[in-house]
């Protein structure tokens, strides 16, 4: 079959699409961004489109054109385009495929997505399935649990993370939330048996693995597999947890979220028994996942830099607007003394002085926003060498100051290097 993956290059995406070409289906895979995706799949076609904004239904029709079943995984848990991803273009897209002949859709949906799950992420998972179910076409909507896999993303990152963490693992509340996880590997297994099968027209499936277990007891088995020893845990109050998560909103990044730990206090687990009897297969456990894939020191590395990747984005935003606040308020002898070793008019000082200042507050501005440090990076590197280079030309002693006023530029440039190493988390 002709199989186009909505969301091909997100954690789940990427797995439904190497089952699928394992499966022999030939494959259109829809993302925001192509990165390094035609390279590690060289057999896929891959179409670079706006989700959020593709939600003219003529639009689609030439994209849909002998697809013969559509696996839309695309999804976001926070953010303003919630609508857009979740209900909007796939109006317009299962509305084309409707016109155009498309026999067959999956959704992947999520397993708290439910009515009585108060949050905008709940409300539009519900929309786009509403919207599913009206386009006239053959449909099957998965609504997994927790999905982990030999890498991980999105809340799984943040599990190992925790696991990750010296002398003391936090928990939510009582940390008793409960989940009933599923490999990735397996979930697309599952929709490889799905796609065209008429068995399953028509169907919500909630692919669980075999296990139920709570928080607590996922992070003690993470903790185990990644050698840190036994969990020692520390219980968070839930109002705490809650201004965590406002702060995360407010940041628009960071590891939690209202929505994220709302979802998490809905619950998450699933009648493993029915979906298994649905697919005709018992996904692996927990257990047998991590025993047959021991951990590596990438995974290691992985759950103690999980942390410590935002902290960093808020140590380097701090180091640049306290540079412009030192600049700008205190810098004017020091910049004096600057321009006059470098020879330079004592009526460029001023403009000099603040323009740094003003330079490091947009610098700042670039950390916050640049959310894959790809631009940041750069311009941060750029910014400490030119302004290490400058001064050291106009006042080389500062290398041999006690307190290394040049010599600490050196560590900061590692850090800016580190930083853009670990920043995108995809």
């Amino acid at each position: 079959m002709k199989i186009m993956v909505l969301g091909a290059g997100g954690f789940i995406g990427r797995h439904i699409m190497s089952d699928l070409l394992t499966g022999g289906h030939e494959i259109i895979g829809a993302v925001r961004s192509l990165g390094n995706l035609p390279e590690a799949f060289p057999t896929v076609e891959f179409q670079q489109m706006d989700l959020a904004k593709a939600t003219d239904m003529e639009s689609w029709r030439d994209r849909l054109t002998g697809v013969d079943c559509v696996v839309n995984t695309a999804g976001i848990l926070r953010g303003s385009q919630m609508d857009a991803i979740h209900v909007d273009f796939p109006k317009a897209l299962y509305n084309a495929a409707a016109k155009v002949g498309v026999k067959h859709v999956v959704l992947i949906s999520a397993i708290s997505a439910r009515e009585d799950v108060a949050t905008d992420y709940s409300a539009a998972k519900l929309g786009g399935e509403k919207e599913l179910r009206a386009a006239g076409l053959d449909w099957t909507i998965l609504r997994p649990s927790l999905v982990y896999g030999d890498g991980s993303y999105g809340g799984t990152s943040l599990i190992r993370g925790m696991a990750g963490l010296p002398f003391l693992t936090p928990v939510p509340g009582d940390g008793e939330f409960l989940f009933t996880p599923i490999h990735a590997r397996d979930l697309a297994q599952s929709v490889t048996l799905i796609c065209g099968n008429d068995s399953f027209y028509g169907r919500v499936l909630e692919p669980v693995g075999p296990d139920t277990i709570n928080l607590k007891e996922l992070l003690e088995r993470y903790r185990a597999w990644l050698g840190f020893g036994q969990s020692r845990f520390v219980a968070i109050p839930m109002p705490v947890m809650r201004a965590a998560a406002r702060i995360g909103d407010l940041a628009g990044t960071g590891p939690i979220s209202s929505n994220s730990l709302s979802q998490l206090v809905a619950g998450n687990s699933g009648d493993s028994a029915t979906y298994a009897e649905a697919v005709g297969f018992r996904p692996r456990s927990l257990e047998d996942a991590l025993l047959a894939r021991p951990a590596q020191v990438q995974d290691r590395w992985h759950a103690k830099l999980f942390f410590l990747a935002p902290t960093t984005t808020a140590i380097l935003v701090l180091l640049w607007l306290t540079s412009a606040w030192l600049g700008l308020f205190h810098g004017a002898e020091a910049a004096e003394e600057i321009a006059t070793s470098l020879g330079l008019e004592s009526r460029l000082v001023a403009p000099l002085q603040i323009g740094a200042s003003l330079a490091d507050i947009a610098i700042a501005a670039l950390v916050v926003m640049d959310r894959k440090a790809r631009w940041s990076t750069g311009v941060q590197l750029l910014f400490v060498l030119g302004y290490t280079i400058v001064i050291s030309a106009a006042a080389p002693q500062l290398w041999l100051e006690p307190l290394g006023p040049l010599l600490k530029n050196l560590p900061i440039l590692m850090l800016i290097a580190v930083h853009g190493a670990i920043k995108d988390n995809r």
